[in-house]
C-alpha cells in the first residue's frame, strides 16, 4: 500500500474520531438515574420542615428534593436528610452530568460550565450520598448544582460538608437546607444564562433538638473560621424571599429564626 493511501486512510480515521468525539460530548445523554416512581415526600424529607417555593416547580427525587428557578437554571434550594446511616465511605464511579428528567423546562445543560472557570458545585453533595449507587448518581443531575469558584467549593463549602457529616455522626439525624441566593443582575455562564451566585447558603437542623444554625458564605475563596459565617434564618429569608420553615407555627419560627445560637454544637 503507497504512502499516499496510508495518508489518506489515517487523516479519515482522525477525522471519524474528531466527530465521533464531539458527537458523543454534545448529543450523548446516559440513561436517567432515578427510580421512575418516587416515594412519598415524608420518606424523602420531614414535610414539616420543607421551605416555600418562590418558582413554584419542586422536584422530587429518590433521596432529595429541590425547587428549581429556570430564570436561574438552577435550584433555589435543595432540601434532603441526612442520616448515621448515610455516612459511608463507600467508592463510587463519578457518572455523567446530566439534564434532570423531572425538570419540564429542562435543567441547565453541564456545558454551560465549560471554560467558564466555574465548577459544577454540588448542593446536596455526592459525599452524603455514598451509601448507594443510586443515591451518589442522582447528586450529579444538573438541578443540583451551581457555578462555584473553585477554591471555594474545594475549600470553605467543602469544609462545611465535613463539618455536617460530624455534627451527624455526633448528634443523629439532619436535614439539610442550600442553595445559592438569587437575585437580578448576576453574572450569568454559558448559552443557557445560568447565573453565578455571590453567596451561598446552607441551613442545618438538628432534629433530636429542634435546633439550627444558617450559614452565609460569599463565593470566594476563604481561610475564615466556618462560625464567622452564621447568620440568622430570618436574614436568609430577607434575602432569598424564601419562608425556609413555613409549614411551622408563628412562635416556633419567631423563636428560632430571630437569632443567632450556636450553643450546643461542637465546631
Amino acid at each position: 500500500m503507497s504512502r499516499r493511501k496510508n495518508r489518506t486512510i489515517y487523516t479519515l480515521l482522525f477525522v471519524v474520531c474528531v466527530v465521533g468525539f464531539w458527537v458523543f460530548e454534545n448529543f450523548y445523554t446516559p440513561a436517567t438515574y432515578s427510580n421512575s416512581e418516587t416515594g412519598n415526600l415524608s420518606d424523602i424529607v420531614d414535610t414539616d420542615f420543607l421551605p416555600s417555593s418562590t418558582a413554584g416547580t419542586l422536584v422530587k427525587h429518590n433521596y432529595f428534593i429541590l425547587s428549581y428557578s429556570e430564570a436561574h437554571e438552577q435550584a433555589e434550594w435543595v432540601a434532603y436528610e441526612l442520616k448515621r446511616e448515610h455516612l459511608t465511605q463507600d467508592n463510587r464511579k463519578r457518572p455523567y452530568f446530566i439534564e434532570d428528567p423531572k425538570v419540564k423546562t429542562k435543567s441547565a445543560d453541564w456545558r454551560n460550565y465549560k471554560g467558564s472557570g466555574y465548577d459544577r458545585g454540588h448542593l446536596c453533595p455526592a459525599g452524603d450520598r455514598r451509601f448507594s449507587e443510586q443515591a451518589y448518581n442522582e447528586t450529579f443531575y444538573t438541578s443540583n448544582i451551581s457555578p462555584q469558584d473553585r477554591e471555594f467549593n474545594a475549600g470553605v463549602w467543602n469544609r462545611l460538608e465535613q463539618q455536617i457529616r460530624k455534627w451527624c455522626k455526633k448528634y443523629g439525624d439532619l436535614i439539610i437546607i442550600t442553595g445559592g441566593v438569587l437575585e437580578n443582575g448576576l453574572d450569568e455562564i454559558g448559552e443557557e444564562d445560568v447565573d453565578v451566585p455571590e453567596l451561598f447558603y446552607k441551613i442545618v437542623f438538628r432534629m433530636d433538638e429542634e435546633k439550627v444554625l444558617s450559614f452565609l458564605i460569599p463565593n470566594d475563596p476563604s481561610f475564615e473560621g466556618l462560625d464567622t459565617f452564621l447568620t440568622s434564618i430570618d436574614e436568609l429569608e430577607k434575602m432569598t424571599g424564601i419562608n425556609f420553615f413555613e409549614n411551622q407555627s408563628n412562635a416556633w419560627q419567631q423563636q428560632v429564626e430571630q437569632e443567632v445560637d450556636a450553643t450546643g454544637w461542637e465546631f
